[in-house]
C-alpha cells in the first residue's frame, strides 16, 4: 500500500503525517522542532558584531574609511531556518530512500517553503503531489487534510 506524507512546516517547526490509502487516517510520523529560531540572536550567534566587523578594512594606511554600520550577508533568525529546512529536506530524502513514501504534499509557510524547495533533492522533488504556501502548523490532522483535500479539487 502506497503512502502520503503531508507534510506541515514553518522555520521554527515541520509536522510529518503519514497516510495510507485515500479514506485513512493520518497518524503524525515526526514532529521537528528548531528551537534555535525560538532564542535570542545573542543566544545562537558567538560572535559579537564590532562597530568595524567584516569589513577587511586596511588600518593606518590612508585607505577607506569603514562603514560603521555592519550588516551580515545573511540574519542569524534566515539562515537557521535555511539549516532547518535542510535538515527536514535530509529527513525527507532519506525517508524516501527508505521507500517509506510515495507521494509528498509539502504546505509550508512562503518564505520557509522557498527555502524548501531550494534544497530539495530531485529523488524527493519528483514525488512532491501538491504545495500550498500557508502556515498551517497550528492545525490538527484532521484539519490539515481537509485544508489538503479542497486544494486538490478542481476549480
Amino acid at each position: 500500500m502506497t503512502a502520503t506524507w503531508i507534510v506541515s512546516a514553518n522555520a521554527s517547526r515541520a509536522r510529518v503525517f503519514a497516510q495510507h490509502g485515500s479514506a485513512a487516517d493520518m497518524e503524525e510520523v515526526t514532529d521537528l522542532v528548531n528551537e534555535a529560531v525560538r532564542l535570542r540572536t545573542s543566544d545562537t550567534e558567538s560572535d559579537r558584531l564590532g562597530p568595524t566587523s567584516g569589513t577587511g578594512t586596511i588600518h593606518n594606511t590612508g585607505g577607506a574609511t569603514p562603514n560603521k554600520l555592519y550588516q551580515p550577508r545573511v540574519s542569524p533568525e534566515k539562515h537557521q531556518a535555511e539549516l532547518f529546512a535542510r535538515d527536514l529536506c535530509d529527513f525527507l530524502l532519506k525517508a524516501a530512500q527508505e521507500g517509506r513514501y510515495e507521494e509528498l504534499d509539502l504546505v509550508a509557510s512562503p518564505q520557509f517553503l522557498g527555502a524548501v524547495r531550494q534544497l530539495l533533492d530531485p529523488e524527493v522533488r519528483s514525488r512532491v503531489k501538491i504545495e500550498i504556501d500557508k502556515d498551517y502548523t497550528h492545525l490538527s490532522a484532521q484539519a490539515l487534510l481537509d485544508e489538503v483535500r479542497n486544494r486538490q479539487r478542481p476549480m
